[in-house]
């Protein structure tokens, strides 16, 4: 339902009390965001103080808990949501501060597991004759394993392979897909944004030309698209295997394609002020609540003390369509005031 102009300005009005609030939280995670939303530099020295202090809050602590898993529970690296690839996926999310020696072990199971047999032949990577341009892989791995790594001070002499290939495996119009069926001829926007963040996160940090050109082709790509729509009739973009809700719903915290993913990374990428973005910052706004805060729509993760399937150590707060969520919030409202400030977005 469209909001009136009085009332959006009340919402906003509201976002800010609530941004100081938070910005006085008790869990670190929650207060570094606040600050950075009310303009705190992030290279300065009260952020470090800040960004330190993640590394003992109850969240962090929480997703830590993956280094008491023992040996085999540790080998299934992709677990979803507690192997190691997604426990240093969350702890980028939540800026936990780099360089910590602790999570050198789990950084090379990723790194191991990214150059092994499993992973570079079939079924997870596969190229048929004639198609040589189009490799079948789920590029989002690759991606998210380049972004914490560069992220969490991660990296190491093997990740720049980890960049070139995946650069090499780009498909003609820009992104990836891992779609077996060899019809399939077109990127997976599921695929491709979380490489471009990865790509873009690696070029920016080495001064790397070729990374940040492929994460500029998948900003062209999504582009488009508005981001979420089909050009031919602009009916929402569904991937097949996403389930329900669709993208115009807000997934957290694991994140692949969705409203709030793709302007982060249009924000990461520096193309907010593409008016092919209107659309979809105009469906984000909409979603602000009167308490001015924003909405986790679709959780993507159950709590729990114990490994299971789709399961996280850590607490990521309320969710449901009437409730707002810290972290979507600060998400959001970071994507929000980056548009407000680009130079052609309205």
């Amino acid at each position: 339902m469209e909001v009136p102009e009085g009332g959006r300005l009340q919402r906003r009005a509201a976002s800010e009390r609530l941004v100081e609030s938070l910005a006085t939280s008790d869990e670190p995670v929650i207060a570094y965001r606040a600050r950075l939303v009310t303009g705190m530099d992030p290279g300065s020295a009260e952020a470090a103080l800040m960004r330190n202090r993640i590394s003992g809050s109850p969240m962090a602590l929480a997703l830590l808990r993956v280094l008491e898993q023992d040996a085999k529970t540790l080998h299934h690296v992709y677990r979803k949501w507690q192997g190691p690839h997604w426990t240093l996926t969350c702890l980028a999310m939540i800026d936990y501060p780099p360089d910590d020696p602790a999570l050198r072990p789990l950084a090379r199971l990723v790194h191991d597991w990214l150059f092994s047999r499993h992973f570079l032949e079939p079924p997870m990577t596969a190229i048929y004759r004639g198609q040589e341009e189009r490799v079948r892989h789920c590029a989002s791995m690759d991606g998210n394993a380049i972004w914490y790594s560069v992220r969490l001070g991660l990296e190491e002499d093997r990740t720049r392979e980890v960049v070139d290939r995946l650069i090499g495996w780009q498909w003609p119009d820009g992104g990836w897909n891992c779609d077996k069926r060899q019809e399939a001829a077109h990127s997976s926007f599921q695929e491709s944004l979380i490489p471009a963040r990865g790509l873009w996160a690696y070029g920016t940090a080495h001064d790397y030309a070729p990374a940040i050109e492929a994460a500029q082709r998948v900003a062209d790509l999504v582009l488009q698209r508005r981001l979420l729509w089909h050009r031919a009739d602009g009916s929402l973009i569904v991937p097949e295997w996403s389930g329900k809700p669709g993208p115009d719903r807000v997934h957290y915290p694991i994140q692949f394609f969705d409203v709030l993913f793709a302007l982060q990374v249009m924000t990461d990428l520096g193309r907010l002020d593409d008016p092919r973005c209107a659309d979809a910052l105009s469906l984000l706004e909409a979603k602000r609540r009167p308490d001015g805060g924003f909405p986790l729509e679709a959780p993507t993760t159950i709590t729990a003390d114990q490994v299971l399937s789709r399961g996280t150590y850590a607490d990521w707060g309320p969710s449901g369509m009437r409730r707002s969520n810290p972290l979507v919030t600060l998400a959001a409202l970071h994507v929000l005031h980056s548009a407000s400030e680009a130079p052609n977005v309205r």
